[in-house]
């Protein structure tokens, strides 16, 4: 089996940047998507195309949030069961969540595509962008297997300390992404659809090889699939529920901004669209250094070592504040030329402008939220995080973001956001220091 590493010895600092790296790199890749859809689409279809794709985008996150909580209790579970050095746990715990994880991603495939038309008009999708995000969005449902089925590869082997390992899986998928979408957007005229289509076959490429290679690499200990036992169950889904929660909390915070969004009309919709496109981008740091704290102090946890788990949420933060400063720094000086990467409708791309150089300036505190998150998340302190999001989103982000766009207009929507991040980062940190997650035990 491939070197992997162990978190519970060695220096901190070196294999959080060594260890976070590739994450950054992989989620870069993967954000990429996205990214590559919104160029194509923006330059060839226009900016209601890529409003429809933007839109559709935010209902995608939000159903399948669940199972993408699933693999944050996977990488909780398994990272304490390889700090634990328990190989029959990490092969019956594998085992359940391929189970599980298959039936919940079906039948979360099925309710989206079916609903897909619903779920845009409570968006208050402008009907100018409805029928191009109704098929985008239930081409990407059909594709939702592939798509969680090499993310779930992928945190398996961080939980066991490879992060590079899953880099091949997804430089595999952009390659083709890059390739498909402007043949079947342009070269087959099939429009936005042609993007969607693009995006969930190179994702199931990418599934079917990593699957092949890892079994052949031997590179985790998975087994043929068999019903798993219920206490196996019934410890995923303690974990799984609140931290799908969470994502779901999340997603459907950000869909409720959107909806304070589509309120000031397409140009803005456009703008705060591609905007999202930068951000998704701006935070990749914060997630991959979340990802890696999670991994590390799960192992840490794993064999009851406190203080290296408090080491590493100490150069987390650390590490986060001074790489999210320089990022939020450079965009705010490029941020004009960055929108027109996407649109060029001078309306969109003014109020692009303006919404990223206010919420530059807060970047470094929702780091701060991620990182420590990522520490209490590690210990199995599900439901407490959920909360934390609770407050951050739906008392803080959404009301104060709905509250300063009346006040102040449009840009009141990044002058609300920007506050939440900071006020949550405090809740965060409060939690982290005084809260009882420390005495979570997941195997008793």
């Amino acid at each position: 089996m491939k070197k992997q590493h162990d978190f519970t010895q060695g220096s901190i600092l070196k294999q959080l940047i060594a260890f976070s790296g590739p994450i950054m790199l992989t989620n870069l890749l993967q954000t990429s998507y996205q990214i590559v859809d919104s160029l194509w689409v923006g330059n060839l279809l226009g900016a209601n195309a890529l409003g429809a794709v933007s839109l559709s985008g935010t209902i995608i996150f939000t159903v399948l949030s669940f199972v993408i909580g699933l693999n944050n209790a996977a990488l909780t579970i398994l990272s304490q069961q390889k700090g634990k050095d328990n190989l029959d746990g990490l092969k019956r715990y594998l085992n359940a969540f391929v189970v599980l994880m298959t039936i919940i991603a079906a039948v979360l495939g099925f309710i989206g595509y079916l609903f897909a038309e619903q779920f845009l008009r409570l968006l208050g999708t402008p009907e100018s962008m409805m029928a191009e995000a109704i098929t985008y969005l239930r081409i990407n449902f059909l594709g939702i297997l592939f798509l969680f089925g090499y993310n779930f590869i992928s945190t398996v082997l961080r939980s066991l300390g490879d992060s590079k390992t899953p880099l091949r899986f997804v430089t595999i998928a952009v390659i083709l992404n890059i390739v498909l979408d402007p043949l079947f957007i342009s070269g087959f005229n099939w429009g936005v659809d042609g993007a969607a289509y693009a995006t969930i076959l190179s994702q199931a490429v990418a599934f079917l090889y990593g699957i092949i290679y890892i079994l052949t690499k031997k590179l985790a200990p998975f087994s043929s699939p068999k019903l798993p036992s219920w206490r196996e169950v019934r410890l995923i889904l303690n974990l799984g529920i609140p931290s799908g929660l969470q994502m779901a909390v999340i997603s459907a915070g950000s869909a409720a901004i959107m909806s304070v969004v589509t309120a000031f009309g397409g140009s803005v919709v456009a703008g705060f669209s591609a905007a999202q496109r930068l951000d998704s981008l701006v935070m990749l740091p914060a997630h991959a250094l979340s990802t890696a704290v999670n991994s590390m102090a799960g192992q840490n946890i794993g064999v009851r070592n406190w203080k290296r788990v408090s080491q590493i949420a100490k150069y987390g933060v650390l590490y986060n504040f001074l790489v999210m400063t320089v990022i939020g720094i450079l965009i705010i000086f490029f941020a004009e030329f960055s929108m027109k990467l996407f649109i060029q409708e001078e309306e969109a791309v003014a109020f692009g402008t303006r919404y990223l150089q206010i919420i530059a300036l807060c970047y470094p505190f929702l780091g701060i939220n991620f990182i420590l998150n990522g520490i209490v998340r590690a210990a199995g302190a599900m439901y407490q995080v959920l909360v934390l999001n609770l407050i951050s989103f739906w008392i803080l982000r959404y009301p104060l973001s709905a509250l300063f766009a009346n006040l102040f207009g449009d840009i009141g929507i990044a002058v609300g956001m920007g506050t939440s991040f900071l006020v949550s980062s405090i809740f965060a940190f409060l939690y982290f220091r005084f809260g009882k997650w420390r005495r979570k035990e997941l195997f008793t």
